[in-house]
């Protein structure tokens, strides 16, 4: 699994990929909230992020909650590494939408069993998300075949008025003819695929 660490202690940052590239996982780094903002914008981003509370420019708390109301449809778990252990301080952390945090120094067993639950979490929040993710998909698909039910029956019925008043010994009178039988072929699998985009809809209902 890609996941990012965002910590400006290079040494703690540079451990810490190290242990979770050992254990099989894809880490990326980043050196200040800044960088991660960057880094979570782009396609395939990391989902499962480890933040470090305070860092320079945009700190681990700040990130949380740009995420949270920036990214709101999207599944992220993050785990804040924090030195303060006051309740108050943890309750904030997770008030400003993180989902776990841990203490430092990081202990490697307790930070192997918390990337564990994330990712556990994470699988569930898109195996939740992913029926909503194809009804969108099917929506679009019908509204594109809405949209195109319109411009293939104008050039079906114009091809028709012109085929009629055309002999068929005429040169253009084939050249029309092919183009109306393409027409109708596109109307026909504009409709299969509307019937069958309708047809999953209701099975995911």
């Amino acid at each position: 699994m890609k996941i990012l660490i965002a910590d400006d202690g290079l040494t703690s940052r540079t451990m810490l990929q190290a242990v979770i590239n050992k254990w099989g996982h894809e880490a990326v780094t980043a050196a200040d909230g800044n960088e991660a903002w960057t880094i979570v914008q782009k396609d395939n981003a990391p989902k499962l992020l480890i933040l470090d509370w305070m860092m320079p420019g945009m700190n681990g708390l700040e990130l949380c909650r740009k995420l949270r109301s920036n990214r709101s449809n999207e599944a992220f778990y993050i785990i804040l590494l924090t030195s303060k252990n006051n309740p108050q301080d943890i309750a904030e952390g997770l008030e400003a939408g993180a989902d776990d945090y841990i203490s430092k120094p990081v202990d490697n067993y307790e930070l192997h069993a918390r990337i564990n639950v994330g990712m556990r979490i994470l699988a569930y929040k898109e195996e939740i998300l992913e029926p909503e993710k194809n009804k969108h998909a099917l929506d679009e698909i019908n509204e594109i075949c809405q949209q195109m039910s319109q411009p293939l029956k104008s050039v079906l019925g114009w091809s028709e008025i012109l085929l009629m008043d055309l002999p068929e010994n005429d040169s253009n009178y084939q050249a029309l003819k092919t183009i109306k039988e393409g027409v109708e072929g596109i109307g026909i699998l504009s409709r299969r695929i509307r019937h069958i985009s309708n047809t999953n809809q209701k099975k995911a209902l």
